[in-house]
């Protein structure tokens, strides 16, 4: 689905993802140093993102979209292995 097919819902919801997600990384400090934003902003903004997947999840189901998505951890084992192809030598 490309932004065109997006209702004007989806499309606020998805900036709206980026731009807190963006917030969230470039606020986190090192491991070690105490977090710039406080403990009740850092609580809002997962209410927020919670909110936004509701909604999102809604939307979906609304068209008709069965979403099968899941994320995917760096640590978890790979369920699909590449093959490499090389291309046979004419002769």
């Amino acid at each position: 689905m490309n932004n065109n097919e997006l209702s004007k819902d989806q499309r606020i919801l998805i900036a709206l993802r980026k731009t807190l997600s963006s917030v969230v990384r470039e606020t986190t400090p090192p491991p070690g140093l105490r977090h710039p934003l406080s403990v009740q902003t850092i609580e809002d903004i997962k209410h927020c993102f919670a909110l936004i997947s509701a909604r999102e999840k809604e939307l979906t189901e609304e068209s008709g979209i069965t979403n099968t998505a899941r994320p995917r951890y760096a640590d978890e084992p790979k369920t699909s292995h590449v093959v490499p192809f090389t291309r046979p030598e004419k002769k």
